[in-house]
């Protein structure tokens, strides 16, 4: 897998500012403060560092925006990076500024003269987050990740401090590559071979064959990958970190590929549809992370693995599947196959594991993209407290997150004339009706969670944190959640 950046943490040593390679980076308050480090760079380029702090480029420079002076004298260094913060930057503007650097840096070396500036933990994870490149199948020779080094005031205690955040990073590293990889690399089974090998970092891996999902009277599920040539698979994680207690359960639909099956979809953009196991992918990034910073929780992963592929043997309009709970199914539209998944895997989570709360991530509908574009997932819930601490979760790690409605009404759409229920509702209210769908696969009392993540998995264009392309949006968000509400 793709892995974050290794970075250092040093004393502060200004006497090889000098002879530093690659790129320097120094830190300045909106008023033009110098600490130590910049005082020392000031001094050896004679000055440069005071005359672009007295230009119209910098007074334009918001809170954690960087810019370069290039091949400067009196340093080894290509160029200096000036980075506009102050000494106690809030947790988003230090992880803007991390980026920023990220991008500053390019393939060189960097040493950052940090100091005592607050959060230099915090300006570390968005450095290792925007230094994600997907050069996996690129056959150039790739260059490899230059070092960075921060020299700070008390390097033990920033390590620690960045420690679990290392862990975060290689979390969302791991949700992005899955996110990213092509259908014909990341199989059914070759999921569920990334997911097994994660035992070696203390995770329970059990995978569940169709066979077994017979048994278990998954109907829902099966039908969706039965015209295609990979076989669905239910992966099931688990993380025991806490005592005796329940586990916290987390469900992902992971669509390795969709046509639309049957119910076709238009060519047009149907290559983005890799990207369709966006809530498996989120999921195993969670799991991940919990296990490299051994989380003091115990947290259930599951993920429904399916390929939707039209064939002889394909699910149709017009037929009726029976769920592992017993209700039946009347699949109106083969492209509404995530909530089918979900259905199936939601239910067994409750039966196996009885769960203190749930949440499901989904792409799941287009829907939420016209309602949310693609700076808010959809948050459905039965539970104002389970919804509202994802939520503050979400913001205090910058990850959009809107709650949406749900309510009996909507019921009505999903009514069947031939069976329990419809898969889907029509184009009116489609993100909330997939919605009302999955909860009538959640059990009475149960706070749960539905994140529709169609909009943010991945993207056409950067985002602060990442490049285009997969955003391992969630992996942050529910870590926080898992550690402020269901931690020891």
């Amino acid at each position: 897998m793709t892995t974050p950046a290794e970075i250092q943490f040093k004393d502060v040593d200004l006497d090889v500012v000098a002879t530093a390679v690659g790129k320097l980076a120094v830190f300045v308050d909106n008023d033009g403060k110098l600490d130590l480090g910049a005082r020392k760079v000031n001094t050896l380029t004679r000055k440069a560092l005071s005359r672009f702090l007295e230009s119209e480029q910098f007074e334009k420079m918001s809170a954690g925006d960087v810019s370069q002076i290039a091949y400067p004298a009196g340093l080894a260094a290509e160029a200096v990076i000036v980075t506009k913060l102050s000494r106690r930057p809030s947790s988003q503007e230090a992880r803007k500024a991390g980026a920023q650097l990220a991008k500053a840096q390019g393939d060189a070396d960097l040493t950052v003269l940090a100091g005592s500036i607050a959060r230099a933990d915090e300006i570390a994870l968005g450095l290792a987050l925007r230094g994600y490149k997907f050069d996996t199948h690129k056959t150039a020779e790739k260059m490899p990740i230059g070092a960075v080094s921060f020299m700070v005031a008390k390097p033990e205690d920033v390590a620690k401090t960045a420690a679990p955040m290392a862990a975060i990073a290689e979390g969302v590293f791991f949700t992005r590559d899955l996110t990213n990889e092509p259908a014909n690399v990341l199989t059914t089974d070759d999921f569920a071979a990334r997911l097994a090998a994660m035992h070696e970092l203390g995770l329970e891996v059990e995978i569940l064959e169709e066979d077994d999902l017979e048994r278990l009277g998954m109907g829902s599920l099966l039908c969706v990958g039965q015209g295609s040539d990979s076989p669905s698979k239910v992966v099931v994680m688990s993380w025991n970190g806490g005592g005796d207690e329940a586990p916290f359960a987390l469900v992902g639909k992971g669509v390795v590929f969709d046509t639309g099956g049957i119910s076709l979809k238009t060519a047009a953009g149907m290559e983005d549809m890799t990207m369709d196991m966006g809530g498996a992918g989120v999921v195993a990034g969670v799991m991940r992370t919990l296990a490299l910073r051994k989380a003091k929780a115990n947290v259930v992963g599951l993920v429904g693995l399916v390929e939707n592929m039209p064939s002889g043997n394909a699910v149709r309009p017009g037929d009726v599947v029976k769920s592992m709970k017993g209700d039946t199914i009347e699949v109106i539209n083969t492209d509404a196959e995530g909530r089918l998944v979900l259905a199936d895997v939601m239910w067994y989570a409750q039966e196996r594991f009885k769960p203190v709360g749930m949440i499901n991530l989904a792409t799941l509908t287009g829907a939420i993209l016209v309602a949310l574009g693609h700076e808010n997932a959809g948050v459905f819930s039965n539970s104002d407290d389970l919804s509202e601490s994802f939520i503050k979760a979400a913001s205090l790690e910058g990850e959009g997150a809107w709650r949406m409605p749900m309510g009996k009404a909507y019921d009505a759409m999903l009514k069947s004339r031939i069976a329990d229920m419809k898969n889907i509702g029509g184009r009116v209210a489609g993100s909330i009706t997939a919605a009302q769908f999955l909860q009538r696969f959640v059990k009475e009392d149960l706070p749960w969670c539905h994140l529709d993540i169609a909009g943010v998995a991945s993207v056409k264009a950067e985002t602060g944190l990442a490049p285009a392309g997969a955003t391992g949006w969630g992996v942050m968000a529910l870590n926080r959640l898992i550690a402020d509400k269901y931690e020891a």
